[in-house]
């Protein structure tokens, strides 16, 4: 476990998937991070990569050959995963190609996860190095679950996100049998900015967005205001989602997501998949805010 502190905050993160675990008030200990449960949901804040979501048949194909993948890729539960560089305010973790590796995934790169504390937020910076000679194909996101309700006098249902926009966006549903996204849409706002939190909510599996307009959207309490907000800037795809008996909801950026159940399962050609030329480097962040007024 690696920590970081400053005068508002305490953050951990397991070398294991370099995984974001624990996020605490420095001056009245109130913790904002899901406390991983394993009967209900043992996940603090996965690391997604080389893809999101489910393949189909965990299979995918490049250049002809078939490969397999399990559901989010292979950096989540990770134990090769390394330590790479230590600053005051930072952390970065690293995952290289290997053999085993090579072997489900045909592209050498170098992953590399940083969390930087700043003040009352952290910034969750991800850096994609494709060593190879040839052009690579890749997903990328991230799963933070986040403690709903955050006080004892509060229950689930006084919780609601409040994106920065007024959306009209839909869900795409989910295929239960196989996690794959179906062709089948249900409207979530109507002209509105706000989504209720109720267990329910989830009993069809994550809300997927895929055209959002907001970048920004804040968990708020109706008791206690505005808890913490996530900026998703650069990611153009959000998962919404909490196993349905969780005290918790995932606020998701990705991109790229989980395979249609109309795909042809040709790497090159999935939906959302980015691309990367030999020897080229990706970034891309996303930002954790905990408000102020929790941290007094």
């Amino acid at each position: 476990m690696y920590t970081l502190i400053n005068d508002k905050l305490e953050i951990s993160v397991k070398k294991t998937g370099a995984e974001l675990c624990k996020i605490t008030s420095i001056k009245n200990k109130t913790d904002f991070m899901w406390h991983a449960d394993p009967d209900v949901w043992g996940g603090y804040a996965p690391n997604l990569f080389p893809v999101i979501g489910a393949l189909k048949a965990n299979t995918y194909y490049f250049e002809d050959k078939k490969y397999e993948l399990p559901k989010h890729g292979f950096v989540r539960h990770n134990e090769d995963v390394m330590l790479h560089e230590q600053t005051e305010n930072s952390l970065t973790f690293k995952l290289i190609s290997n053999a085993l590796l090579l072997k489900k995934y045909p592209f050498k790169f170098e992953f590399y996860i940083t969390y930087t504390l700043t003040n009352n937020s952290i910034t969750v910076n991800h850096t994609i190095k494709n060593i190879d000679t040839k052009t690579m194909y890749f997903s990328v996101g991230g799963h933070p679950a986040f403690k709903c309700p955050v006080y004892e006098n509060e229950n689930y249902e006084d919780y609601f996100l409040e994106f920065e926009s007024v959306e009209n966006s839909k869900r795409h549903m989910i295929n239960m049998e196989n996690g794959l996204i179906s062709t089948e849409t249900e409207p979530v706002f109507n002209n509105s900015n706000k989504i209720h939190l109720t267990h329910d909510l989830f009993h069809e599996d994550a809300l997927v967005f895929k055209d959002l307009k907001s970048r920004t959207v804040t968990l708020k309490s109706s008791k206690n205001g505005p808890i913490l907000s996530v900026n998703y800037t650069g990611f153009p795809y959000l998962g919404i989602w909490a196993k349905p008996n969780g005290n918790y909801v995932c606020i998701e950026p990705w991109l790229g997501i989980a395979d249609s159940v109309t795909t042809n399962q040709n790497l090159k050609e999935k939906e959302g998949i980015l691309s990367l030329a030999a020897n080229k480097t990706f970034k891309a962040a996303y930002n954790i805010e905990i408000h102020n007024s929790h941290l007094v």
